[in-house]
């Protein structure tokens, strides 16, 4: 590996591409376009990057299997920040693979992580949480160990594991200081956000207050009923009833303990679960029938019993019964959480994401387009969607060494 090539790496490991580029700008060989198309990664001229990643891995040839699956990786990341989660994930395998065989152990763990991250991004934290458990501790560098350590602190976030989240962000911020790259030192920052904003909204007897993370998950130990709106769920310390397929059993309870200890009337139930501003009988039997059915889902946490004016929640454990409701409640609200992550989304990878049809997803586009909430550009499959530009911090593509074999 020549001076120039090694410069440019290690530009690149410190997260300086304009550094990087001085010393291959004007170079079309097979290591100078692979590190020419990280640096624009970094850049965030990400299309450009891609070509550029895709003629260094073919000018590589057959023989250097090592360096064509560091472009394959370095794909994958460009990939992940695109937002195009129908990149082939079985490329990424295999290059992991083949970097595993040939002992390049920092970049096979650079892969990892990029699969840990896009696992992440589309909620399969199971999977996650698997792959890292069968993790050999090896030592990492410090770009790789903070990316590793925001992983692990992601999955803690979703899973409400707080000790163990605030503890792998400390992690992560000190290998982000000892890697002196300030866009990662910026990322640990942005993701420590999360505990000092408002992660939920407690409705009960009528009041309501905001929570923070270490609140929800106080609450959700506690014993307390809680019913999960954020999840579609009811729960106490020991026991969860999902009912995120049973939309009307859902609205039906939620009102039900928004007013407890005290009963809801009939008709504000009909207008709540089957939106019936004027209830005839065949409403009234509809009404029975599902509250039945809740009763059935409910059997080990609370009786609904009738009253003389509707139903009331009696929770057999429980002494508290409190709702549990998202931050901000909106149509839409799902998809306009994703594109508040600052990237840009296609439709197709929104689906993906958050398990809906394309179609479901587009129209939601469309509507929030129309009230000026989120905005578009390019057409087709090429057509992008993002929320109107805030100051935020940049996506950053960390990569931790050089892609030449050598």
């Amino acid at each position: 590996m020549d001076s120039l090539i090694t410069a440019a790496a290690r530009a690149l490991a410190a997260g300086d591409p304009l550094g990087a580029l001085k010393h291959v700008a004007l170079r079309d060989d097979a290591p100078a376009l692979a590190l020419r198309g990280i640096a624009m990664a970094q850049l965030g001229e990400l299309d450009r990057a891609k070509m550029l990643l895709k003629s260094a891995a073919r000018a590589f040839g057959s023989r250097e299997a090592v360096a064509r699956a560091r472009c394959v990786v370095a794909e994958a990341e460009i990939a992940l920040v695109s937002r195009e989660l129908r990149w082939p994930t079985r490329a990424l395998d295999t290059a992991r693979a083949t970097l595993e065989a040939h002992g390049d152990g920092l970049n096979a763990a650079h892969a990892r992580n990029l699969e840990l991250r896009r696992l992440l991004l589309i909620g399969r934290l199971d999977e996650a949480e698997r792959i890292l458990a069968g993790l050999a501790p090896i030592p990492l560098p410090p770009a790789l160990a903070a990316a590793r350590a925001l992983a692990v602190a992601g999955i803690a976030i979703r899973r409400l594991r707080t000790r163990a989240a605030r503890a792998a962000l400390a992690e992560a911020g000190q290998a982000a200081i000892e890697a002196k790259i300030p866009a990662l030192i910026a990322e640990v920052e942005s993701a420590s956000l999360v505990f000092s904003a408002p992660a939920a909204r407690l409705v009960a007897r009528g009041d309501e207050r905001p929570l923070l993370l270490d609140e929800v998950e106080s609450l959700l130990a506690s014993g307390t009923l809680v019913v999960d709106a954020c999840r579609n769920v009811v729960r106490d310390e020991k026991t969860i009833v999902p009912l995120a397929t049973r939309p009307v059993l859902f609205a039906l309870l939620r009102a039900l303990a928004e007013a407890w200890p005290a009963d809801v009337s009939r008709s504000t139930l009909l207008a709540r679960a089957f939106r019936a501003r004027h209830a005839d009988e065949s409403h009234r039997a509809r009404l029975r029938v599902e509250m039945g059915r809740l009763r059935a889902e409910l059997r080990t946490l609370a009786d609904v019993r009738a009253t003389k004016r509707g139903f009331a929640l009696v929770p057999r454990h429980a002494s508290e019964v409190v709702v549990l409701a998202p931050p901000v409640e909106e149509q839409h609200a799902a998809v306009l959480a994703f594109l508040a992550d600052g990237e840009s989304w296609s439709s197709s990878a929104l689906a993906i994401a958050l398990g809906l049809s394309p179609r479901t997803v587009q129209r939601a586009l469309e509507q929030l387009a129309a009230a000026g909430k989120v905005q578009s550009y390019g057409r087709g499959p090429a057509r992008r969607w993002m929320t109107p530009p805030v100051s935020d911090f940049p996506t950053t593509l960390l990569l931790p060494g050089p892609l030449p074999s050598g």
